[in-house]
């Protein structure tokens, strides 16, 4: 028996990339391609559909996820608007897509993608119940419960990043205060230290006692924002994920130590935080496991 197939679709500002992968999780084929510049949901489009017919010349695909840089709504349908791109706004994507491949189409925001992907294939694949953070940036999330995308009512659940760590904190782009993502961005940490994350990492590792003592800050803070959230969800794993987490060793100690100071045992009994295996192909493989969840019974024409 063959076995059903999907294409996971990943819409960076400067690559698309494209995978094509079995419903067991196979990568069959796998594309890159440049994205248009200007970066129009028109020319996007475009150039996903050709990017499409390369990466399955044989439709052996049933359907399309696709990752955009921003949110969709609830139904998956629209891309209503997509950061860094030009002109995005309200654009009916899964639509378009449909119509011009003749397969249906699932759309979700690429942290929502990233966290379905480490679920199904990367860091969190032995768990049902997980969060993942990426530390970029900003501070994206994803919930993941009993295997599958929560997004809440309207699709906008999981702003992981935009809880209020501190109410008299720096002003967030959200509208909120003191938001988690203003003490563990990149963005935060050129503010508070003066020095690009990578820098600050090296800076520690040769003995730079303020470097040490400002990773060390970073994980009291980290941990602080993710004992809210394992109170209300309980999760089973957390994964971390983006740049700053390469330099996890520096701060994840500090980090563990305030969610056990913070968290009731009964509330992170097995509690396992790890770090994000699939770099950037988690968006595009997550992309495909949204359209397996969706999509996975027998082809129905949607439209």
């Amino acid at each position: 028996m063959v076995s059903r197939q999907v294409i996971g679709i990943d819409i960076g500002g400067t690559a698309l990339k494209l995978g094509r992968f079995s419903a067991q999780g196979d990568h069959i084929q796998v594309l890159s391609v440049p994205t248009p510049q200007p970066a129009t949901p028109e020319a996007v489009t475009a150039a996903m559909i050709a990017a499409i017919a390369q990466v399955d010349p044989q439709r052996e695909a049933i359907a399309l996820g696709v990752g955009t840089p921003g949110p969709a709504d609830a139904d998956g349908r629209v891309a209503r608007v997509a950061i860094n791109l030009a002109g995005w706004r309200d654009v009916p994507l899964a639509d378009w897509l449909e119509t011009a491949t003749q397969r249906p189409a699932v759309l979700a925001n690429d942290a929502n993608c990233a966290g379905l992907g480490e679920a199904w294939l990367g860091a969190g694949r032995q768990f049902q119940d997980l969060i993942l953070l990426t530390l970029g940036t900003g501070v994206g999330g994803a919930i993941i419960l009993n295997g599958e995308l929560f997004i809440g009512r309207d699709g906008t659940a999981g702003e992981l990043g935009l809880i209020t760590l501190n109410p008299a904190g720096p002003p967030c782009n959200s509208g909120n205060q003191g938001s988690l993502e203003q003490y563990c961005s990149v963005q935060a940490i050129r503010r508070e230290a003066g020095f690009e994350p990578g820098n600050l990492a090296q800076r520690a590792i040769a003995g730079d006692t303020e470097a040490i003592a400002f990773w060390q800050q970073y994980g009291r803070h980290l941990g602080a924002g993710l004992a809210s959230l394992i109170y209300v969800l309980t999760p089973e794993a957390i994964v971390l994920g983006g740049g700053i987490s390469a330099g996890a060793k520096l701060f994840l100690p500090s980090a563990i130590a305030e969610i056990e100071a913070r968290v009731l045992p009964s509330s992170r009994a097995g509690l396992k935080i790890l770090l994000a295996e699939l770099g950037n192909q988690a968006g595009m493989v997550g992309a495909a496991r949204l359209a397996l969840q969706k999509f996975g019974g027998p082809y129905q024409k949607p439209f």
